[in-house]
C-alpha cells in the first residue's frame, strides 16, 4: 500500500467518468452548467480501467465512480463490470443522485458494484426542486428503494448543509434512521469552484448539526458502517441507520486522507481543496506502460499536501464541484 510523504496509506481512488449531470445542485454547478469537456478530452472506458489496474497494482483496494452524474454516461454497467475483475480491488462503489438508479441498480449490482452513496439534501418536495434545480424528490426515494432492492448496501444518503436553506431538516433526516437502514451522512459546505461565493455565511458546522439532533433526540453513541471513509459516524439508540458528520470545513480530517482523485478528462488531483493536478490522459494516448502510470501514481501522492488552507480563507475556485468529481 504506497504511503505519502506524511505516511498516510493510500488506498483510494475516486473516478469522475463524466462531468455531465441531469440536476443542476446549487453547491455543486451553476444554473447554466459549465461547459462540458469534449467527447475526445474524456477518458475512455479502457483508459479508465488501464489506471484502475495501475492503482490496484500498487496497493489500491477502493475505487469510487463520481460524476457529474455517473449513471448518465452510456455503458457505466460494463465499466463497473471490467473494473469488479481487476484483481486487488475489494470494493467498488458509486456515488449518484439517484434520478436514474431505479433504472440501474439491478444491472449494478449484478455487474459487481457494492453500494452507492445517495446524493440527498431535503426531504420536502418543493425544496428539493429548488436545490437541485430540476429534480423530482420522488424519483429519488424511488431510486434509493431500488438500490436497497438490488442489495447495494450500506446506503449513503450524503447530505450538504447549508444555512437558511435545508439546515432546519437535520433532525427529520436523523430520524429517517430510527426506521429504515439510511446512513445519513451530513456534509459542511464546500468552497469549490462557483460556491466558494460568500461560503462562511453558508457553513453550517458539525457541532451545530449534532446539537440540533441530541437537543431533540437525545445523545448520540459511536457506531461503524461497512466503507473506510472521512465520516465520524454516531447512532441513536436502537436505530437501523446511522448518523455520520464529513467534517471538511470546521474539523478536518486531512490526517487521515487515504485518496486521490481523477477527474472525467484525466487529471489527477492529491487534492480536492487544492488546484495542482497531474495530467494522465497524454501519457495513456501516447503510449505510456503500467509502470510509467504507477509513476505518474505515484508522483500524485507524493504531492498529498499535510493539509487544506480553508483556515486561511483559502477557496478552490479553478473547477466547479462536476468537473472535479468531488
Amino acid at each position: 500500500m504506497p504511503r505519502d510523504t506524511y505516511f498516510r496509506s493510500i488506498d483510494y481512488l475516486r473516478i469522475s467518468i463524466t462531468d455531465r449531470c441531469n440536476l443542476r445542485c446549487v453547491y455543486c454547478m451553476p444554473e447554466e452548467g459549465v461547459v462540458p469537456c469534449s467527447h475526445d478530452d474524456v477518458l475512455r472506458y479502457e483508459e479508465i480501467e488501464r489506471v484502475a489496474r495501475a492503482a490496484a497494482a500498487l496497493g489500491v483496494r477502493k475505487i469510487r465512480l463520481t460524476g457529474g452524474e455517473p449513471l448518465v454516461r452510456l455503458g457505466v454497467v460494463e465499466l463497473v463490470r471490467a473494473l469488479a475483475r481487476i484483481p486487488g480491488i475489494e470494493d467498488l462503489a458509486m456515488t449518484t443522485n439517484a434520478m436514474l438508479l431505479r433504472r440501474y441498480a439491478a444491472p449494478l449490482a449484478e455487474a459487481g458494484l457494492r453500494r452507492v452513496n445517495v446524493s440527498l439534501d431535503t426531504l420536502r418536495p418543493e425544496r428539493f426542486r429548488a436545490i437541485t434545480r430540476w429534480g423530482d424528490l420522488d424519483t429519488a426515494l424511488d431510486g434509493i428503494a431500488a438500490a436497497f432492492e438490488a442489495g447495494l448496501e450500506p446506503v449513503k444518503i450524503n447530505t450538504v448543509v447549508m444555512r437558511g436553506q435545508n439546515d432546519d431538516e437535520v433532525v427529520a433526516l436523523a430520524r429517517k434512521t430510527l426506521e429504515a437502514r439510511w446512513h445519513v451522512r451530513y456534509i459542511e459546505w464546500m468552497p469549490v469552484g462557483d460556491a466558494a461565493r460568500d461560503w462562511r455565511a453558508r457553513v453550517v458546522t458539525t457541532a451545530e448539526i449534532r446539537a440540533q439532533i441530541e437537543a431533540e433526540l437525545g445523545p448520540l453513541v459511536p457506531a461503524k458502517v461497512g466503507g473506510a471513509g472521512p465520516s465520524r459516524t454516531f447512532k441513536l439508540p436502537d436505530a437501523l441507520g446511522t448518523l455520520g458528520f464529513i467534517s471538511a470545513v470546521s474539523e478536518h480530517f486531512c490526517a487521515s486522507c487515504n485518496r486521490l482523485r481523477l477527474t472525467a478528462d484525466g487529471k489527477l488531483r492529491p487534492c480536492l481543496l487544492a488546484a495542482d493536478e497531474i495530467d494522465l490522459r497524454a501519457p495513456l494516448r501516447q503510449g505510456a506502460s503500467q509502470a510509467d502510470i504507477q509513476a505518474l501514481l505515484q508522483e500524485a501522492i507524493h504531492a498529498k499536501p499535510r493539509g487544506h488552507h480553508l483556515a486561511d480563507c483559502a477557496q478552490v475556485r479553478d473547477r466547479a464541484m462536476a468537473q472535479i468529481g468531488g
